[in-house]
């Protein structure tokens, strides 16, 4: 991927998130610039003291006035890649609060039998209507990068990476369940294939990072990977969507395979 001067990064400080965000600190020459966001506080070992490269803001995504508010600060500042990672699994509360000391199953907090208004809502209103208020608020940084290619350089498009999961696949659900999770990803793919339409100098990408210890679920789920190994593949991804150029859009995996919608 060619050099990007400003990334953003949403769900910052911790899981997926919190990992690219270490990576862009530590292991790129130049550091880019980041602008990083979540509802939580970043963990104090970026905090002490933050990069000078670094803009942290605590804010909560679904909020419209605050994104907007913090967008129109950045108005001026081409951005060349968001990392869009905040979301949420939509669990049900009250029944991982059992299974917490109980048999620690994930499925059961998100079955038919249990999933409630409260938590559908919830999900949707983080996964689909967060992603939907993050990007169309930042659409002028991303289109001011887009215009601000350097002379004699082939001019690359800014590009948002969404984490998606397989989950949001309709036509790879064999399981049921997770009806939360699974309906906020499937709705939040639909918002991104009409962003792709919309707002065509924009690359995007959908991005499925495996099944990861992320923090999404209070206890590891059989057969997830660690947040660095999710993150190292996930990287390899992005390197080749810049080099191919990849079409806008895709739902892939964190080994670039594509999924069906």
């Amino acid at each position: 991927m060619s050099t990007i001067e400003t990334i953003l990064i949403t769900g910052a400080s911790s899981g997926l998130g919190l990992a690219f965000l270490t990576h862009y600190l530590s292991f790129l020459t130049p550091t880019p610039k980041i602008i990083a966001l979540d509802s939580h506080p970043l963990p104090e070992k970026i905090t002490a003291p933050y990069p000078p490269t670094l803009s942290f803001h605590r804010l909560d995504i679904t909020s419209a006035d605050a994104v907007q508010t913090l967008a129109s600060t950045y108005t001026h500042t081409p951005i060349g890649l968001i990392l869009h990672c905040a979301g949420i699994r939509g669990l049900v509360p009250l029944i991982v609060s059992r299974e917490k000391d109980g048999n620690r199953n994930v499925a059961s907090t998100e079955i038919l039998e249990v999933m409630d208004k409260e938590t559908m809502m919830r999900t949707y209103e983080v996964n689909t209507w967060g992603t939907f208020n993050l990007i169309r608020s930042f659409l002028p940084s991303l289109l001011s990068s887009s215009s601000s290619s350097r002379e004699n350089t082939t001019p690359t498009r800014p590009k948002v990476v969404i984490l998606s999961s397989r989950m949001s696949s309709i036509s790879a659900n064999s399981a049921g369940g997770a009806y939360a999770y699974r309906a906020s990803k499937a709705a939040l793919n639909a918002v991104v294939r009409s962003f792709v339409i919309d707002a065509p100098r924009v690359q995007f990408l959908l991005l499925h990072p495996g099944r990861v210890e992320t923090g999404l679920v209070a206890w590891k789920e059989e057969g997830a990977v660690s947040v660095e190994e999710s993150v190292g593949d996930c990287l390899k991804v992005l390197e080749r969507m810049g080099e191919e150029e990849w079409e806008s859009g895709r739902l892939v995996d964190r080994f670039g395979e594509e999924i069906g919608w």
